[in-house]
């Protein structure tokens, strides 16, 4: 509980550090949990072939650099105007932005992102570099561009779109280049003709995104008419419906094996090619909004989608059996960046100061160290000299305590001798006292058999009445549940007589049944063959009619317009015959499919019939079996509460030690306190020390300089005598200074002293402190798994009771079916 997240309307999520001590009065700030995220819909979408990064560009104003290997975000910078387009160079170095006022080319530094040429291209929705980097295009309005992007000379105009233009295609080889906009254009491009080479236009559709197959035969296309087309020598080849949803973005694998799509609903649908006519995909729910651009890694083992909800996917592709695509080579990626000539040049700047810089510390560092070993070396010569003191006072302690050892040993001799010899007379008469108890007990002793032998005998005779009536009862118990048993038996010898009268009768009523419906189908089929055979003899005779009719037209010319009439009256009249016939047609199937299934019917009913014989057998088996099984369970419950009982009391003493250790650890953290004070306390005089220090330092140098201009009038007696009384008026408590010193030296050692002492302390406590805490937190984790275990073993035993009472139940209900 130190770090807390917070998400902002914006998108982003944040990271703030918890304070300790919310006293304080500090200002800490917020800080991104990973890198900043888009905070508006993402319009643009690129890849590269160089290195594992793609471009996103959004209407948040901003361009931004991603790693897809490691999910960093590498580069990000933001712009006054929206970012409509982006597209990566092949070696992603360079990339295209198309912006609300120009289409920048930016190259992309180790650390940002230098505009490096600007063309007048407003409101560019559409760029894309070449696959071999050496062309790009761009949409200004309806026209597309092509643009050299070494000299960034217009080589081409395409022109020929009358919408607002979707989407752009290089083919593999950029020989080719294809196109769509919202009036339901396809155009393919020949770029070295600069001409329109096929077309493809479904007015109806507004085509929002399109793909390309590795050979350039087959346009994949989607739009708002809710269906993906194949596009392929001019014409649409097929067209899979979206079953209800808008297609909104398109992408093909390298091998041509896999198509992605895209929908408004931000889910992405994985097919297989050729396409499916059927609901035959893999659909993964993925963004909250609809997916604007999609796009295949080279190797196809990642797929990229954006979405206008401002979120990135990136999704690892699978074969079928769950395994990772496997390319044919490895693909090494390039590690060089670019950097702008300035940035080196001042990094290096900065290089030759730190470099001094470091060369200083080291002197003073060289300084300092050779002060602290004189000052070390003083110290441990009086430690030395202390210790030889204190040696030689405990030699003489050791000696006057072996001298009261001695004396003291004497003393305990003769105690013990005097003990000895009370033990001794005490013994006789414990000795003496224990012979007349003992007389006593034995005569004790025989009174209690003769009553003993007496109660025996009483007892015998009871026990000889009791077995005697037990053996009575048992045999009129025994004879009572054998008239029952025979009883039962009698019982269920009439149900299965029962059950084959109804079964003979059920097979009997099956045969009738089956019979009757022979009957009706043989009936049915007759009628239907006379009524087919009525309509072929009309038809054969308006046939004949139509023929004199036609023999006639040549010499009746006259009457044609009547004979006209009646020609178009008799083709409806056939019409409508011919309409009788195809209903009459679809009856006999219906009626065909109906015998069937009645059969299959039949079929299933005597399945059902043999199963329930079967299981009505293993039933009666099952519930001999688990009326002992519950038997059992009941004891083993009986027991587990009893073990749960146990193990509750347990937990009840471990939470007892939790709170003692609880009560222990705040203890310490108030020792802790109190050591800490303590050592503020000594930090505190130390600064003054050297404060002190300081100022005598700067006093002696101001002596010094003082001393060194009196000693230059060395020849002129009178300035001498002077400038040493001006020197005795400044400096005349010299001497206390001195003695300043030396109190000060020994006031530095003693605080030095108990500094160390202070110091060995805090560590042997904060070391108790982790012990106990650990002990505390291993007795605590033990008492949850043991609680957990205990849960879960409550748990598998409930579940089995229930398990053992639904059979039990079941079991009863087919034994009341048989009966």
């Amino acid at each position: 509980e130190e770090t807390m997240v917070v998400n902002t309307n914006e998108n982003q999520l944040y990271m703030f550090t918890m304070v300790t001590d919310l006293l304080k009065e500090k200002t800490d700030y917020f800080a991104y949990l990973n890198f900043p995220l888009h905070s508006a819909s993402i319009t643009g979408l690129d890849i590269c072939v160089w290195k594992p990064i793609l471009a996103t560009c959004s209407l948040d104003r901003s361009v931004r650099i991603w790693n897809y290997k490691t999910n960093t975000l590498e580069l990000y910078k933001e712009y006054r105007e929206e970012a409509y387009t982006v597209s990566l160079h092949p070696t992603g170095l360079f990339c295209l932005v198309g912006f609300s006022d120009k289409l920048r080319f930016i190259s992309l530094l180790y650390e940002d992102m230098h505009v490096f040429k600007e063309f007048a291209v407003r409101k560019c929705r559409e760029c894309s570099f070449s696959n071999r980097g050496h062309l790009f295009a761009a949409v200004n309005g309806n026209v597309i561009q092509i643009y050299s992007s070494i000299t960034f000379e217009n080589i081409n105009n395409l022109k020929g779109h009358s919408g607002k233009i979707h989407a752009v295609k290089w083919s593999a080889d950029d020989a080719k280049f294809v196109s769509c906009d919202t009036h339901g254009a396809v155009y393919e491009w020949n770029l070295l003709t600069g001409k329109r080479e096929s077309e493809c236009v479904l007015k109806s559709c507004i085509y929002s995104s399109i793909a390309l197959s590795s050979d350039a035969k087959i346009i994949f296309a989607v739009g708002s008419d809710q269906t993906l087309k194949e596009i392929s020598d001019s014409s649409i080849q097929h067209e899979v419906p979206a079953f209800g949803v808008v297609y909104t973005a398109v992408a093909v694998s390298h091998s041509g094996h896999m198509v992605f799509v895209g929908t408004s609903l931000g889910t992405i649908r994985a097919m297989k090619y050729p396409l499916p006519l059927t609901k035959d995909f893999n659909e993964y729910q993925a963004h909250a909004g609809a997916v604007t651009k999609m796009s295949v890694t080279n190797d196809d083992l990642f797929l990229l989608t954006a979405s206008e909800d401002g979120s990135i996917f990136i999704w690892k592709v699978y074969d079928k059996g769950g395994g990772i695509l496997k390319w044919e080579k490895e693909v090494e990626y390039a590690e060089e960046v670019l950097i702008m000539r300035s940035d080196i040049e001042e990094k290096s700047q900065a290089m030759l100061d730190l470099q001094i810089r470091v060369k200083e510390l080291q002197t003073e560092n060289d300084y300092q160290l050779c002060l602290k070993d004189i000052y070390f070396n003083e110290k441990i010569k009086e430690l030395e000299e202390n210790f030889t003191q204190e040696i030689s006072s405990l030699k003489t302690k050791h000696q006057i305590l072996q001298a009261e050892k001695e004396k003291q040993e004497l003393q305990h001799q003769l105690q013990l001798s005097e003990l000895m010899n009370k033990q001794a007379r005490e013994v006789q008469q414990l000795e003496s006292d224990s012979n007349q108890k003992l007389l006593m007990e034995n005569e004790k002793y025989q009174e209690l058999e003769v009553k003993s032998q007496r109660m025996q005998e009483e007892y015998e005779k009871q026990l000889h009445n009791l077995e005697e009536s037990k053996s009575k009862a048992v045999k009129e118990l025994t004879e009572y549940y054998e008239e029952k048993l025979n009883e039962k038996s009698a019982l269920l010898e009439e149900a299965e007589e029962n059950m084959r009268q109804q079964l003979q009768a059920h097979e009997e009523i099956k045969k009738q049944i089956e019979e009757d419906e022979d009957q009706e189908i043989l009936e049915i089929k007759i009628k239907y063959e006379r009524r087919l055979l009525e309509e072929k003899e009309s038809n054969l005779q308006l046939k004949g009619e139509i023929g004199v009719m036609n023999k006639r037209l040549n010499s009746l010319q006259k009457e044609l317009k009547e004979r006209n009439r009646d020609i178009e009256e008799m083709r409806l009249e056939q019409q409508k015959l011919q309409g009788i016939i195809k209903s009459l047609e679809k009856d006999i199937l219906a009626l065909k499919t109906e015998i069937q299934e009645r059969a299959d019917t039949i079929q299933d009913k005597e399945k059902h019939i043999y199963d329930l014989k079967k299981k009505n057998q293993e039933l009666e088996k099952f519930k001999f079996v688990l009326d002992y099984r519950i038997e059992e369970f009941k004891k083993q419950i009986e027991s587990r509460e009893k073990d749960i009982k146990t193990l509750k009391e347990q937990i009840h003493e471990m939470e007892r030690e939790l709170e003692r250790f609880h009560k222990e650890s705040t203890q310490l953290k108030l020792n802790i306190t109190q050591l800490q004070q303590k050592l503020k306390a000594a930090n505190r005089e130390m600064h003054r020390e050297r404060q002190k220090k300081q100022n005598m330092e700067t006093l002696i140098k101001r002596f010094k300089t003082d001393l060194h201009s009196c000693v230059g009038f060395i020849q002129d007696s009178k300035k001498m005598k002077d400038g040493i009384r001006e020197l005795y008026s400044k400096y005349v408590q010299q001497s206390d200074t001195v003695e300043t010193e030396a109190v000060d030296t020994d006031l530095q050692q003693e605080y030095m002293r108990q500094r160390e002492y202070l110091e060995r302390n805090l560590a042997a406590l904060k070391k108790k402190v982790v012990k106990d805490q650990e002990i505390h937190q291993a007795a605590y984790t033990r008492i949850v798994q043991e609680n957990v275990s205990l849960i879960k073993e409550i748990n598998e035993l409930r579940q089995e009771l229930k398990v053992a009472h639904t059979q039990v139940h079941d079991l009863r209900s087919t034994l009341r079916l048989t009966k």
